[in-house]
């Protein structure tokens, strides 16, 4: 099976921006660039009756409408990209079993996310949510732009997304507690793959006691140097199996949910993970990750794990 870079379209601003960084990962990785868009048939709501029993046959002008989406895409990115190889499918059927199917063979799914402003941060659609809650495949959601969903040119995306990767960190959300090989493998592959510095925020919260301050500094300072110790412990192994890049490693009181969103503002990405397990209520992709997706700035990757 061919390793690609699947990209789900939509027509909107943020999927043509999810194409433009899918692209650019593409060429990183030097892997196919696999452009899709699902779309659901429905029957009229007078159709005549046959009589026949055989579902009436998908809408020529939806087919056609799917059909130029994706050329429109391929286009796009083929004029800033020439020697990037480019594939397009229609995928009929229902847009989230169609895109977790799509994504089975993939080395990353790429979906736009679409941001209504920094105040506001991200409008996470139904269907980006749902893929993202089921995927076992990294997802890696793109918004559309910092000045709002007015379209780019292919040109001024594609430029967009290059000076992204340059002097930009490559941001990871590490949980100490159940720290994951795929997540922080990831973190390191992307930060080498640019050569960009890692940022890892680990978020803590010490015991009441540690807020006394000044009535046991000694004790909070060995709290302090037990954490980064366990950070640096940790870290060690990914650090001798990528030595070229540069780490810079913070342990954060409180959750790290608002630190990695503030971070996001000067990262080129910003990677975590989300764990397998189900909700009362459906798939859960935890707080953390939420917060991340509704605000940040940045492109973000969630990675799924046992």
């Amino acid at each position: 099976m061919t390793r690609t870079i699947t990209v789900g379209l939509d027509g909107s601003p943020a999927s043509l921006a999810a194409a433009d960084w899918g692209a650019h990962e593409a060429q990183l990785r030097d892997l196919l660039l696999r452009l899709v868009t699902a779309w659901e048939w429905q029957a009229p709501a007078f159709a005549p009756a046959t009589g026949l029993g055989v579902p009436v046959p998908p809408s020529d002008l939806q087919r056609a409408s799917a059909q130029h989406l994706l050329a429109q895409a391929r286009s796009r990115v083929a004029e800033t990209r020439p020697g990037l190889r480019i594939d397009t499918d229609e995928l009929p059927g229902l847009p989230v079993p169609a895109l977790l199917e799509a994504a089975e063979g993939a080395e990353l799914l790429v979906l736009g996310s679409r941001g209504l402003s920094k105040a506001a941060g991200y409008l996470l659609g139904s269907v980006s949510h749902a893929v993202l809650a089921s995927c076992e495949r990294p997802v890696v959601l793109v918004r559309a732009g910092e000045h709002g969903e007015e379209e780019a040119t292919p040109e001024t995306s594609a430029r967009m997304v290059s000076a992204a990767s340059l002097h930009r960190d490559v941001v990871l959300g590490l949980d100490l507690h159940k720290p994951n090989d795929a997540v922080i493998d990831f973190a390191f592959d992307a930060a080498s793959r640019r050569a960009a510095r890692l940022r890892i925020i680990h978020g803590w919260t010490p015991p009441p006691y540690y807020y006394g301050g000044a009535l046991m500094p000694d004790l909070n300072d060995g709290m302090v140097k037990q954490v980064r110790s366990e950070l640096s412990d940790v870290l060690r192994p990914w650090q001798g199996r990528y030595p070229a890049v540069e780490v810079h490693a913070q342990a954060t009181i409180g959750g790290a949910g608002r630190h990695l969103v503030d971070a996001s503002y000067d990262a080129t990405l910003v990677v975590v993970g989300r764990q397998n397990r189900r909700a009362v209520v459906g798939a859960h992709i935890g707080p953390v990750t939420q917060a991340l997706l509704h605000h940040a700035v940045a492109p973000v990757a969630v990675i799924s794990h046992d």
